[in-house]
């Protein structure tokens, strides 16, 4: 009889702590860009803004041009890329829109985009790897910026 009481008190303790807990949950952050001298970089336009939403890229540096990709609608929400040329090479990519619904949007964001960013500036091409565990917010990323370079990138 003791370990039934024992039990009892034990699991409703449990459920009560369970049911209590509050995890965090992360703020809105900036969306990863990467560029050249002006052309974006985390903390400066081309980033987030306060609310998550993407803020217009820097100005560009002589001999630069920037080209936007189509909007490619996922799952998740839209994502677009812009990606800046320079003498014919990709110097950076700046994320113009992003699934932002969820905070788990944005959290797979930070992640994602920084990894594709660098594997694009090192293919100088659409032909990269998506990231795991961020399939459909790689595939917008991948169509987005095929369509940039077609455009013209």
């Amino acid at each position: 009889m003791r370990r039934v009481i024992l039990a009892v008190a034990g699991t409703v303790a449990g459920l009560v702590a369970l049911l209590t807990f509050r995890s965090h949950v992360p703020s809105a952050a900036p969306v990863a860009s990467s560029g050249s001298a002006g052309a974006g970089t985390a903390g400066s336009a081309g980033t987030a803004g306060s609310a998550g939403q993407p803020a217009a890229p820097a100005a560009l540096t002589a001999g630069e041009r920037a080209v936007d990709g189509n909007v490619a609608n996922t799952a998740y929400g839209p994502v677009q890329v812009q990606v800046v040329v320079k003498h014919d090479k990709i110097v950076a990519v700046n994320i113009l829109e992003q699934p932002t619904s969820t905070a788990n949007d944005l959290q797979i964001g930070r992640f994602a985009f920084p990894q594709l960013i660098s594997e694009t500036k090192s293919a100088q091409s659409a032909r990269i790897n998506s990231v795991s565990g961020a399939s459909y917010t790689s595939a917008g990323y991948i169509t987005s910026l095929q369509s940039a370079l077609a455009n013209g990138a």
